[in-house]
C-alpha cells in the first residue's frame, strides 16, 4: 500500500496547492442550492388581477369581498377595480395585470335562481406557472362561496382528512440531497476528469509507468485521492447546505455520521465512475467537454430536480442505471426524513457495487504504455 500511498499523497498536495479547485467545487453547488431552490420552490403572489364587476348584485359584493379576504392574507393576487371590460382587456394584453375576472350581468340573479351562475377568468396563459397559480386559487375560493348552508344534521358523504408524516418540506430542502451529490460530482470531474487527463498530457504519468507498481494499485491511488477531494466537498455542502436550507437539528452527530458514510459512498461511485470514462482519454479538451452532457444525462434523471415517477419510461431506464440515482435517494431520507440506515442499506449497497465494477473495468482498460 506504500506505492498506493505515494500517489494519494502527491495528488492531494497538488490539489492544496490549487485552492481555486477546492472552493469552485463547494462554491457552485451552494449557489445553486441557493438560487435554484428559491427560484423554484416559492409561492407565486402578488399577481395583478382585474376585476370588473357589471352585476353589483349582494352574491356579487359577496366575491368580490372573498377576493380581497386573498389578496389580504394569502396575497396570491391583488385585485383592481376596472368599470368596463374593455378597459381592462387592454391592461391585459398591454401585460400591466396578469389576468381579468369578470362577473358578468344578471350573475347575482343567477345565483339566487340557481340557474349555472358563470364568472369569467380572462389570463395571460404565456405564462404557465402564473395562470395555473390563478386558476387553483379561483376554483378554490369558489369552493367555499358555493358551499351551501351547514344542515342540522350529520353528513353520510365520505370525506378526507390528510395526515402530513413530516413537517412541510420547501423546495430549497428538497433540492439539497441534489446539491451534495453535485458537489461531489464536480469534485470527482476535476479531480478524476480534468487534472487527470491534463496531468497525462503533460506526461507526469510517465513517473509513475517506468515503476514496479501495479495497474490495480496506481487505478486505487487515483481513485482514493480523488475521493478525498470529493468527501471533502461533500461534507462541507452536508453542514453548511443544512444550515442555509434550514434542515431541523442540521448537527445532529447520528444523522451526520450517516450522511458522511453517504458522502464516503458516493464519493466513491462517482470518481470510479469518472476514471472509467476517463482511463482511455488522453485530449484535455475532453473531459470540458462532456462535463455538460454528463451533468444533464447523469443529475437531471437522477429524482434531484423532480420525482422520478412523473418522467416517462426511457429515463425511469436512466434513473435505474444512473448512480446519482441511488446517491440523491440516499441523502432524501437522510436529509429530509432523519431515517436509519435500514432506509439507505440498498442506495449504500447499490453504490458499492457500483464502485467495485467500475475500478475493476478501469484497471482492466488502463494500457501501461507512454
Amino acid at each position: 500500500m506504500h506505492r498506493t500511498w505515494a500517489i494519494i499523497e502527491r495528488d492531494l498536495r497538488r490539489f492544496r496547492r490549487s485552492p481555486t479547485l477546492v472552493v469552485m467545487s463547494i462554491v457552485m453547488p451552494i449557489l445553486q442550492l441557493v438560487i435554484l431552490g428559491h427560484a423554484f420552490g416559492g409561492k407565486i403572489r402578488n399577481l395583478e388581477v382585474g376585476v370588473v364587476d357589471q352585476d353589483h348584485g349582494v352574491p356579487a359584493v359577496k366575491l368580490k369581498e372573498m377576493f380581497q379576504a386573498v389578496a389580504a392574507n394569502a396575497r396570491t393576487f391583488e385585485t383592481i377595480a376596472y368599470s368596463d371590460q374593455t378597459s381592462a382587456l387592454r391592461d391585459l394584453h398591454n401585460g400591466k395585470i396578469s389576468a381579468v375576472l369578470n362577473i358578468p350581468p344578471y350573475f347575482s340573479r343567477r345565483v339566487l335562481a340557481g340557474a349555472d351562475p358563470r364568472i369569467a377568468l380572462i389570463e395571460d396563459n404565456t405564462d404557465q406557472f402564473a395562470s395555473a397559480t390563478l386558476e387553483g386559487t379561483v376554483n378554490a375560493l369558489l369552493g367555499p362561496y358555493n358551499q351551501p348552508p351547514p344542515q342540522p344534521r350529520r353528513s353520510g358523504a365520505a370525506t378526507l382528512s390528510v395526515v402530513e408524516l413530516y413537517p412541510y418540506v420547501p423546495y430549497v430542502q428538497y433540492l439539497l440531497p441534489g446539491s451534495i451529490v453535485l458537489s461531489i460530482f464536480v469534485s470527482a470531474m476535476i479531480g478524476g476528469g480534468i487534472i487527470f487527463i491534463d496531468d497525462k498530457a503533460r506526461g507526469l504519468h510517465e513517473g509513475y509507468l517506468v515503476t514496479p507498481i501495479r495497474k490495480f494499485e496506481l487505478i486505487l491511488g487515483f481513485t482514493l485521492s480523488g475521493a478525498a477531494k470529493a468527501i471533502v466537498a461533500g461534507a462541507v455542502l452536508v453542514v453548511l447546505g443544512s444550515l442555509i436550507a434550514g434542515i431541523p437539528n442540521p448537527l445532529d452527530p447520528f444523522r451526520l455520521a450517516r450522511m458522511l458514510l453517504m458522502v464516503v459512498t458516493a464519493s466513491l461511485a462517482l470518481i470510479s465512475m469518472m476514471f472509467l470514462l476517463m482511463v482511455r482519454v488522453s485530449d484535455p479538451l475532453i473531459p470540458r467537454a462532456i462535463y455538460g452532457v454528463l451533468m444533464t444525462v447523469l443529475f437531471y434523471p437522477s429524482g434531484a430536480v423532480y420525482p422520478v415517477n412523473a418522467f416517462p419510461a426511457w429515463m425511469q431506464a436512466i434513473a435505474v442505471i444512473d448512480p446519482f440515482t441511488y446517491a440523491v435517494h440516499g441523502f432524501k431520507e437522510l436529509v429530509l426524513k432523519n431515517t436509519g440506515m435500514a432506509a439507505i442499506g440498498a442506495d449504500l449497497a447499490v453504490l458499492v457495487g457500483f464502485t467495485v465494477v467500475t475500478m475493476a473495468l478501469a484497471t482492466v482498460l488502463f494500457r501501461r504504455s507512454l
